[in-house]
């Protein structure tokens, strides 16, 4: 994840500080999220964090709850706008889940540590419940656009369409686990993991 951008002000003692803003706070409130955990993380760790202090940080926020449910519906609120797009809804129900495939791959490299405490949250608080709400909402469409394509003839029927989903869920979110932007960027990233899903890994004897 880059460095949060900030401006920085001079300040009596001649030192440059730094001035963030809601959004840059946001960024350092969800990288000690991903580190930490949510629930082993303070406002005290999170002051320490953007370098200023308590009250400063509450300036911007009411608290952590808010950051969270920020940083949520941010990574939500990416991954149901491809629902959204024009070529998801276009097309066989297979040429609308290789679209959906890749831009989820796009999302969630694009904002990897939003995408990384979405999948991370267990339900604890009600901001993660709703959450995990929202991820079953999108989860259901996915299934649904499998089984339509299961009943067009356009996956495998010897793997129920319910499997398939799941396998695709979980071949897409891995991604998190594995890739780090600042070791270079994957540019082919979304098309291997739709031609992966499409065609396999393992070669057929």
């Amino acid at each position: 994840m880059s460095e949060p951008a900030t401006r920085t002000r001079r300040a009596r003692d001649g030192a440059r500080r730094a001035v963030y803003d809601a959004e840059s706070l946001l960024a350092v409130a969800v990288a000690e999220f991903n580190t930490r955990g949510y629930d082993a993380t303070s406002m005290e760790h999170l002051s320490k964090a953007a370098g200023i202090t308590k009250s400063s940080f509450y300036h911007h926020v009411s608290g952590k709850e808010e950051l969270l449910r920020a940083a949520l519906a941010r990574a939500l609120d990416g991954l149901f706008g491809i629902l959204d797009e024009p070529d998801a809804g276009r097309g066989t129900p297979l040429d609308r889940l290789r679209y959906i495939v890749r831009r989820q791959v796009q999302v969630l490299t694009g904002d990897l540590p939003y995408v990384t405490l979405l999948l991370r949250v267990r339900g604890n608080t009600e901001t993660e419940r709703w959450a995990l709400d929202r991820r079953r909402a999108f989860d259901a469409a996915i299934a649904a656009l499998v089984t339509e394509a299961a009943a067009a003839g356009q996956v495998r029927a010897d793997i129920s369409p319910g499997m398939v989903a799941r396998l695709l869920s979980g071949t897409v979110n891995s991604i998190i686990e594995w890739y780090r932007p600042e070791r270079g960027g994957l540019p082919d990233l979304p098309d291997d993991v739709v031609r992966v899903v499409s065609e396999g890994i393992l070669g057929q004897t």
